[in-house]
């Protein structure tokens, strides 16, 4: 899995078969077949893979180091600041988690610590998974945006447009400032811990 994370890393998953990571195995795709199983098995597996660094290592030195610990607040940030490194860390496989089903072990693993997150903080079980779904998308479509180009700098919308756009116009001054990501994403989670204390509190 490794090797089929750095080969959408280098090149993008259009780039992922089963005969490109075969060759940079020194194999045949036939021989690699009993060892991954099919193609979706293969991608499978590195959603796994990539998932598994969300969860803190054995000493508390992953990239999910501090998810178990502290009170709700600290855990679902640490768990968002992760899963945004993730992206940082393999920006070309980083998509396949908005586009495969959750439903390794690790993936299952994950979004059980979101439920333990969203349960202590008083969430009602009834609206935990749901809440969970918003979490996890957003902070994965943030990501990916960020890594992907979606926030790529480049020229504003109303400079490309062919007609006026009275709302781009009106925020002109705001929209022409520069975008502190990092700062961004931090406002960003602390609206959502908004809404998760908003729900708990039904």
């Amino acid at each position: 899995m490794d090797e089929a994370l750095a080969l959408a890393d280098e090149r993008g998953l259009g780039a992922v078969s089963m005969r490109a990571i075969a060759q940079r195995l020194g194999l045949t795709s036939m021989a690699l077949y009993p060892y991954v199983g099919t193609k979706d098995d293969l991608l499978d597996g590195m959603v796994g893979r990539l998932l598994a660094q969300l969860l803190p290592a054995g000493d508390g030195a992953g990239a999910g180091a501090g998810i178990g610990d502290g009170e709700w607040r600290d855990r679902l940030r640490a768990v968002a600041r992760a899963a945004r490194a993730l992206a940082r860390a393999h920006p070309g496989a980083y998509p396949l988690l908005m586009v495969r089903p959750s439903v390794t072990p690790d993936a299952v693993r994950v979004v059980d610590v979101l439920y333990q997150v969203l349960l202590d903080a008083g969430v009602p079980g009834s609206a935990v998974p749901r809440l969970e779904r918003m979490l996890s998308t957003f902070v994965l479509a943030f990501a990916t945006s960020e890594v992907n180009g979606r926030f790529a700098a480049g020229r504003r919308s109303a400079e490309v447009a062919a007609e006026p756009l009275p709302a781009h116009q009106r925020l002109a001054a705001w929209l022409a400032e520069e975008i502190d990501w990092d700062a961004e994403f931090e406002a960003d989670v602390d609206d959502l811990i908004k809404l998760v204390e908003i729900t708990a509190s039904r």
